[in-house]
């Protein structure tokens, strides 16, 4: 539902810039035009309280409604990106960029809507649009249509930047990173010579990445070079060798990015550069054996105290990670009831000690669902706080109805999905694709947000009626949100405090 309502935002702004503009339209065209927008906006506005409610429990005649809907947007951005096509190749200029095809589009759409096949497009599209208008009535009923909404100009909960600060101080991490270290390095400061390899294996959720990390910030100071590079699930084998490179001499290699190297150089350079020196590498998130088997072959075994360190959901990758007899595989764990309860209050009241007597035997609920998934925890935590508000206890007691059977041994990542599309369902229409949109990203990529905002401007997921309200600082105000849902995670954070990029847990892209 919500892909059907992303895809007629841009047909909305198209046409209203084409009614507000100063175009000597043909009267009957200009008539259809308003009519056709008219019926769409009622559509959009259907489809965002559509997609309010999980797909799952729909009635059918709403989704084939819907589906209706959304074939129509796209043959209509088809019929926009002929004209496009169109006015292209009566140009002698090639365009420059899409807002410079969308502005000729704009100018030269008189004659294009004179010549009747273009007529005879738009004729079709009001007539469907006409149809589709007809079955509105019940729609409206069924779901009690409200046609205003707004954005609230959302700024970053101080609590999200508070579990971000230091991922050393993270709930449940200083025991376990301290067992990883004295596995890596001995008491006295003396570790074995030849390369040493730890795998740690947990399925998504369990804070694999967050763990890791805090291993690597603790001890990287004592090796001569070290690296901490993503993979996922469909890698580019040549970016993630760039990436380890650029990680282990950024000044050496700063414009490795831009080379064409293959993979074979790629790997010669990186066993060159390793050769004489101590290092401390992460591959994190490895999906598949044969991309470790890649990555291992760049990795010069030396006799220099070397460490690797690897995370992965799957068990065989993590077998195959090992590097000798004496390398041991981490199994992560749940957090334990007292870390959940610390990591949950944190999240929601800054401390673990604040939770409301009437709040109490409802929070230790919703946590034994949770099952000790951090992620579980942090997400379920950001649905109980609207604008640094924390939520009534009857919101809680429907959260916590909401979560079904919570997270269960057998099933965590099935369960993960139900309580992350919790968060997606209870998302203000105008978020959603924009978190949809993040979905195009590959997992644990690092996202930079003015960036992120102008393609959501660019997409045009970002509308205002205020003409005062500049869209980028709304876009800012999307982000902001996001990011206090837990729906994205920090990535950096500047000395004023805006966070400045982002990332995305694939459990969230795939739930």
């Amino acid at each position: 539902m919500e892909v059907a309502a992303g895809a007629l935002s841009p047909v909305l702004r198209k046409l209203g810039e084409l009614l507000a503009g100063e175009y000597n339209l043909e009267k009957r065209v200009k008539k259809g035009v308003q009519s056709l927008l008219i019926e769409l906006e009622m559509m959009h506005a259907i489809l965002r309280k559509v997609s309010e409610v999980p797909s799952d429990q729909l009635e059918e005649p709403v989704r084939i409604w819907a589906g209706k809907v959304r074939d129509l947007s796209c043959d209509m951005e088809d019929a926009v990106d002929d004209f496009l096509v169109r006015v292209d190749e009566g140009s002698s200029r090639k365009p420059t960029n899409m807002r410079n095809r969308v502005n000729k589009f704009l100018k030269k759409t008189t004659k294009l809507f004179g010549k009747g096949k273009a007529l005879h497009q738009i004729c079709d599209a009001i007539e469907e649009a006409q149809d589709l208008a007809k079955q509105l009535a019940d729609l409206r009923k069924r779901y009690e249509l409200d046609m205003h909404s707004s954005s609230n100009g959302a700024t970053i909960d101080p609590r999200v930047l508070a579990l971000h600060k230091d991922v050393g101080e993270l709930v449940g991490v200083d025991y376990t990173r301290d067992e990883l270290i004295k596995t890596l390095i001995c008491e006295d400061g003396s570790s074995k010579e030849q390369l040493k390899t730890i795998p740690i294996v947990g399925v998504g959720g369990l804070g694999k990445t967050t763990l890791t990390k805090a291993v690597y910030e603790k001890i990287k100071a004592q090796f001569d070079c070290v690296a901490f590079v993503s993979v996922g699930q469909n890698p580019d084998i040549k970016k993630v060798f760039k990436d380890l490179l650029y990680g282990l001499d950024n000044g050496k290699f700063s414009d490795i990015h831009n080379t064409t190297r293959d993979e074979n150089l790629l790997i010669k350079q990186i066993s060159d550069y390793l050769v004489d020196k101590r290092y401390l590498i992460v591959i994190d998130d490895i999906w598949e054996e044969e991309i470790w088997r890649f990555i291992n072959c760049a990795l010069y075994k030396n006799d220099l105290h070397s460490r690797v360190i690897t995370t992965t959901r799957n068990v065989c990758v993590s077998e195959a990670c090992l590097s000798s007899s004496d390398d041991m595989i981490h199994q992560m764990k749940p957090l334990s009831d007292e870390d959940s309860q610390i990591l949950f209050h944190r999240r929601i009241f800054q401390s673990e000690e604040k939770c409301p007597e009437d709040l109490q035997a409802v929070s230790r609920e919703i946590l034994k669902k949770c099952g000790g998934v951090p992620l579980a925890i942090i997400t379920i935590a950001s649905l109980l706080v609207s604008n640094q508000r924390i939520k009534q206890k009857e919101e809680w007691l429907h959260v916590h109805s909401s979560m079904g059977r919570g997270v269960t041994e057998g099933g965590i990542v099935k369960d993960m999905k139900r309580i992350l599309s919790l968060s997606y369902y209870d998302l203000p229409s105008h978020l959603k694709p924009c978190l949809l949109y993040l979905s195009m990203f590959p997992e644990d990529s690092e996202i930079k947000r003015d960036w992120l905002i102008w393609r959501w401007l660019s997409e045009g997921f970002i509308q205002c009626d205020k003409e005062e309200t500049r869209l980028f600082e709304i876009g800012e105000s999307y982000y902001n949100e996001l990011l206090n849902r837990s729906l994205i995670q920090p990535s950096k954070i500047n000395e004023e405090g805006t966070v400045v990029s982002c990332r995305i847990h694939d459990m969230v892209i795939t739930s």
